[in-house]
């Protein structure tokens, strides 16, 4: 097993995971496209390198380091909406 393979795939895969459940949730359909067509690219790259396995491993690996994620500091910290923002130093 290519361990290096391994590691890219994780950091794409949790990176595509992490983006679509961090996003604002008027935009989540959009990163979601967005993040497919990476994830796509990711799995096309472990075809054409014929990494099956690592490519297995790598998306379950993301997929339980995203769930520990949530579970520990996403549930309670859920992701802001731009209304939200304010800009420190402006009197309006």
């Amino acid at each position: 097993m290519n361990i290096g393979a391994v590691i890219l795939l994780v950091l794409t895969f949790g990176t595509v995971l992490m983006l679509i459940q961090r996003a604002e949730a008027r935009r989540r359909l959009l990163v979601a496209i967005i993040m497919a067509f990476v994830g796509l690219l990711a799995q096309r790259y472990a075809a054409y390198r014929e990494l099956y396995t690592e490519a297995f491993w790598g998306f379950i690996v993301a997929v339980v380091l995203n769930l520990l994620f949530w579970v520990v500091i996403g549930r309670y910290n859920p992701p802001g909406t731009s209304d939200d923002i304010q800009v420190l130093g402006m009197d309006d």
